[in-house]
C-alpha cells in the first residue's frame, strides 16, 4: 500500500508555520464555495465561548470517514493536515472515489483552547517559545477525554459541548474510519489503533522513515498502555488505566475522568487511528541498545525529578492561591496538572520495584524520560507563569504574586536553558509532519474500507 501512497504524499507542500483557527475555517469555507455539489460546510456545534465548530463534508461514497483536527489545543499539525486533505479530495475525483467514502472533516474541535496556543504557531520553534505560549486544558475540559464513562466506582457524564458535537457526528454517520489528529512534542513517531491491524501497522511504521523521522522506542505515554509492536499501541482505555492504578494500591477515582473517541466508536465497528507525530526528534528516540543503568534506577530517578518539579510548582501555586482573583483557563489547568505530575512520580516509584525492571534500560527509554521531564517543566511551569501574568494584567499585582512571578521566571529560564543545552534534537519540517499524518489517514481509511 505504501507504494501507492508515495505520489499522493508528494502533494503536501512546505509550510513555515501552523494555521490558526480562523485560517483553517477560512480554508474550509473557500473550498465549500469553490466546489458546490462536491463539498458542503455545516456547523456541527458551538464552543464553550461561542465559536462555531465547522465540518466540511466531501464526496458521496457509501462509507463514512471522520477526520477531526484540534482535539488537544497544543497540537496544531492537524489543522494543516485537514485543509490539505480537504483540498485534495475536492480537486481529485479519483481520490474521492478510490475508497468509496463520504468524508466529514472537522476543522478544529477545541477552538477556544487552540486560540490560547496561537502565540507560538509562527515560531520560533524552540522549546522556550513553545512553553511560554503553551496551553493545555485540565482533564475535565479536554474534548478528547470527556466522553461518557462508567466502570467499577468511576462515573463520568460531564460531556463538553464540543465533545457532544463529535458524538452527534459519530452517531449520525456511523463511520467506518475515524481519526482525531494528535501530535506529540519530541522523540519519534508512534500510533494508536483501537484494534490490531497487522497489515496497516506495517504501512504506518514505514511512513516516518521516508522523512528521516525515527519510530518511538521509549516510554509509552502511560504504563497501562498495551503495545502491539514497536511504535504501535492499542488505544488507551480508561478501563485499563483504572485497573492499572487500582493494582498499584492507589485510588483510581482520583485519576480517572472521561473516555475517548476511540472507545466511543467501537459500537459501530469503526477503525480508530491516531498518529502521534513530534515537533522535535532525536536519533536516540529509536535506539534500543542498553544504557548504563537499570530500568528500575531510571524510574526512581525520573520519579524524584518529577516530584521535585511538582513540589516547586505546587509551592508557587499554594503561595498565591489566596490572592488570585481570576479563574482563568491557566489557573484551572495549573490546579489540575501540578498534582498530576506528583501522581506520575508516585506511579513510577510504585512500579520500579517489579522484578522485570532490574533489566538494563535502553537508550531510548533514558531519552524519553529526560524529554518527559523537560516537557512537564516547560508545559506546566509556562502555564503557571501565564496564570500569574494574567493576574498582573488585570491589576492584581499583590506583593506575593509579584514576588512569586519573579522567582518562577528565574527558575523557568533555567529549565529552558537546561532543555536546550546540548540537545541533539532537530526541528522536523512542518511539511514532513503533515505528510506523515496525511499518509496515515489515507492508509487507515483504505485499510478500513478493504
Amino acid at each position: 500500500m505504501l507504494d501507492t501512497l508515495i505520489a499522493e504524499l508528494d502533494t503536501v507542500p512546505d509550510y513555515d508555520r501552523f494555521a490558526t483557527v480562523d485560517e483553517v475555517h477560512e480554508s474550509l469555507t473557500r473550498l465549500a464555495d469553490a466546489h458546490p455539489g462536491v463539498a458542503s460546510l455545516r456547523r456541527i456545534g458551538t464552543s464553550r465561548l461561542g465559536d462555531p465548530l465547522l465540518c466540511l463534508t466531501v464526496g458521496d461514497g457509501p462509507r463514512h470517514a471522520i477526520v477531526a483536527a484540534g482535539p488537544h489545543p497544543n497540537e496544531p499539525i492537524g489543522g494543516l493536515t485537514v485543509t490539505h486533505l480537504a483540498g485534495r479530495l475536492c480537486a481529485d475525483a479519483e481520490l474521492r472515489r478510490s475508497a468509496g467514502y463520504t468524508w466529514h472533516i472537522v476543522g478544529c474541535l477545541d477552538v477556544d483552547g487552540t486560540r490560547l496556543n496561537e502565540g507560538w504557531f509562527a515560531g520560533p520553534f524552540t522549546r522556550a517559545h513553545y512553553g511560554r505560549h503553551f496551553y493545555r486544558p485540565a482533564g475535565d475540559e479536554q474534548v478528547e477525554w470527556t466522553f461518557p464513562f462508567a466502570y467499577k466506582r468511576a462515573y463520568f457524564d460531564r460531556v463538553l459541548p464540543e465533545t457532544l458535537a463529535l458524538m452527534r457526528l459519530i452517531d449520525d454517520t456511523r463511520p467506518t474510519f475515524v481519526t482525531t489528529l494528535h501530535n506529540g512534542e519530541s522523540g519519534g513517531v508512534f500510533y494508536y489503533l483501537n484494534r490490531p491491524e497487522p497489515a496497516l501497522q506495517r504501512v504506518l511504521k514505514a511512513l516516518p522513515a521516508r522523512y528521516g523521522v525515527p519510530l518511538h522506542a521509549g516510554e509509552p505515554e502511560h504504563p497501562s498502555v498495551k503495545q502491539l509492536e514497536e511504535a504501535v499501541y492499542l488505544a488507551p482505555t480508561m478501563e485499563d488505566a483504572y485497573d492499572y492504578i487500582e493494582a498499584l494500591g492507589q485510588d483510581p477515582t482520583e485519576h480517572i475522568g472521561g473516555a475517548a473517541s476511540d472507545s466511543y466508536i467501537k459500537k459501530y465497528g469503526a477503525l480508530g487511528l491516531t498518529a502521534e507525530v513530534p515537533y522535535w526528534t532525536d536519533p536516540a528516540a529509536g535506539d534500543t541498545t542498553p544504557a548504563d543503568r537499570t530500568y528500575r534506577d531510571l524510574l526512581l530517578a525520573h520519579a524524584a525529578d518529577l516530584q521535585a518539579t511538582s513540589g516547586l510548582l505546587d509551592g508557587v501555586l499554594a503561595a498565591v492561591s489566596d490572592d488570585l482573583v481570576t479563574r482563568s483557563p491557566f489557573v484551572r489547568a495549573s490546579r489540575a496538572f501540578i498534582p498530576m505530575i506528583a501522581g506520575m512520580a508516585v506511579t513510577d516509584q510504585s512500579r520500579a520495584g517489579a522484578p522485570e525492571n532490574e533489566r538494563p534500560a535502553t537508550v531510548a527509554e533514558v531519552v524519553s524520560c529526560r524529554e518527559m521531564l523537560h516537557s512537564m517543566r516547560l508545559r506546566f511551569g509556562g502555564m503557571l507563569l501565564r496564570a500569574l501574568e494574567g493576574e498582573l494584567a488585570v491589576g492584581n499585582g499583590t506583593p506575593v504574586i509579584r514576588a512569586r512571578a519573579r522567582e518562577l521566571t528565574e527558575t523557568y529560564d533555567g529549565w529552558c536553558a537546561e532543555a536546550e543545552a546540548g540537545a541533539s534534537s532537530r526541528t522536523i519540517p512542518i511539511g514532513h509532519l503533515v505528510a506523515i499524518q496525511y499518509g496515515g489517514i489515507l492508509a487507515g481509511a483504505r485499510h478500513a474500507a478493504s
